[in-house]
Formats: C-alpha cells, sequence, structure tokens
C-alpha cells in the first residue's frame, strides 16, 4: 500500500510539473520565429558498410592486401565501405565489365562484375545475376582468404 502511494505521488507530481512547464512554455514558445534547419543526407547518414558476408579480418585482409592496389586510402579497419567499394570498382572497370561511376555503392552492375571475377579466378560458379548470394559470398570469402 505503502509502495502505491509513493507511486502515485510520484506520478502526480511529474504530471504537474510538466503541466506547468507546458503552460509557461505556451506564451514564449508562441511568440519565437520558427527555425528551418537545413542539412544533406550525408552528414547524419552513416556510411554503407557491405562486407557480403566477409569477417573483420577478412575483410582487413582485402583492404589491406589487396584494395590497396586500386587506390584504397583507408584506414584498415575490416568495414567495407564506400571507399575500398570504390577500389574494388576501379579494378572490375579494368578487365570485368563494370561500366557504372566509381561510387563505392554495390548495385547489380557491380556485384556482376565481380561474380565476373570471381568466376574466373575464385571457382564461382554461380550465375553472372548482380545477386550476392550465398555462392558469391562463398567466393567472396575465398578472394579475401588468398590476397
Amino acid at each position: 500500500m505503502r509502495a502505491m502511494t509513493r507511486t502515485l505521488v510520484t506520478v502526480t507530481t511529474v504530471a504537474g510539473i510538466a503541466a506547468g512547464s507546458l503552460a509557461t512554455a505556451g506564451a514564449s514558445v508562441a511568440a519565437t520565429p520558427e527555425k528551418k534547419v537545413v542539412a544533406s543526407a550525408e552528414t547524419f547518414a552513416p556510411l554503407a558498410v557491405v562486407n557480403l558476408g566477409l569477417t573483420t579480418s577478412g575483410a582487413k585482409s582485402l583492404q589491406g592486401k589487396f584494395l590497396r592496389a586500386w587506390g584504397y586510402t583507408g584506414a584498415i579497419d575490416g568495414q567495407l565501405g564506400t571507399s575500398s567499394w570504390k577500389a574494388m570498382q576501379r579494378l572490375l572497370k579494368e578487365n570485368w565489365g563494370y561500366t557504372g561511376s566509381i561510387d563505392g555503392i554495390v548495385g547489380t552492375g557491380t556485384v556482376k562484375a565481380l561474380q565476373r571475377y570471381l568466376k574466373t579466378w575464385y571457382r564461382y560458379t554461380g550465375p553472372i545475376d548482380g545477386i550476392a548470394g550465398p555462392e558469391t559470398r562463398a567466393a567472396f570469402r575465398r578472394m579475401a582468404n588468398v590476397t
């Protein structure tokens, strides 16, 4: 009974404080002009990390030994983000039919070119369909472990 009374008093007090704050804030808030904050999506959107099933150590291996040769200058952090994929796209554009822009986005075109590369060098046997399914991911892991 005592605990229930204490809870009721606490809830009533909080409600009273909130109501009083709103009542006194009403006039001052109404008088201030509305401020519009404009920010680009890049300000708040986190960089996309697409490891395609690689562990952090596998991604670090890929970044350090392989992607550096294709212009990757970022940290060896095991997170295949935009910079890592830009380096991968440069590789794929060179010989594997990637025709998109070097934007670091892992879209269908990037995955198709990656599948062509994996088919030649890392025993990928699936279709060139732009879908990073289990076979694509397995071949990608083989690539990371070899590099």
